[in-house]
């Protein structure tokens, strides 16, 4: 009981906080025009997540962080990607709730992908804080560690599809929605600058 209370909790904090894979997930929600529709992009976060933190604790991912080129390469590529998935984004078209307004499925999953597996930040913190976490347990204890925060993940990205599409309803002019997708876009471009002077310092110090 203490393992999954761990896992759950400390799953929970990471996810929580406001960043460009939850920004992105929730904008699928409240622009699709169906549930079913903004559901890929839960999902492939949920796969993304479940990739990561199963390298983080079962050691995968501790080989990128030794390879210095790769994780600047890795920053440079997700640097592009936010900055065209923001572009994308600020230029969507919102209409009313009946006719909707996300973004087709395969441009869906590649943008969900570029957030969760292009992004050193998230990646270094659950390797940093889920991994190293991870270390007090063996045997079936990791297991159900590990599968603990990955079920956090599924169950949040799938919730924020839900807030989102709700979001939609009371938002039926969908003026307040043209918004938020403006914020967002904004708020993923100043993510990408961001990561742009981390990989600066980065080569800078190197």
């Amino acid at each position: 009981m203490q393992t999954v209370l761990h896992g759950f909790f400390l799953s929970l904090g990471l996810i929580f906080p406001l960043g460009v894979q939850n920004v992105f997930v929730f904008s699928q929600g409240a622009n699709q025009l169906t549930i079913r529709k903004a559901l890929p992009a839960a999902l492939t976060a949920g796969a993304c997540d479940t990739l990561l933190i199963s390298s983080a604790i079962f050691g995968l991912a501790w080989v990128v962080l030794r390879l210095e080129w790769l994780r600047l390469g890795l920053m440079g590529v997700g640097i592009v990607f936010l900055l065209i998935m923001g572009g994308s984004i600020w230029k969507a078209k919102v209409e009313s709730l009946e006719t909707g307004g996300g973004m087709p499925l395969k441009k869906q999953i590649l943008f969900t992908l570029s957030v969760s597996l292009l992004n050193p930040h998230a990646i270094l913190d659950t390797i940093g804080v889920i991994g190293t976490s991870s270390l007090r347990y063996a045997g079936a204890e990791r297991l159900v560690f590990a599968v603990t925060c990955i079920s956090v993940s599924w169950c949040w990205f799938i919730g924020l599809v839900f807030v989102g599409s709700a979001f939609k309803k009371l938002d039926k002019s969908a003026r307040l929605l043209r918004t938020i997708n403006r914020c967002s876009a904004i708020f993923i471009w100043c993510t990408a600058l961001l990561l742009l002077k981390t990989l600066l310092d980065s080569i800078h110090l190197g």
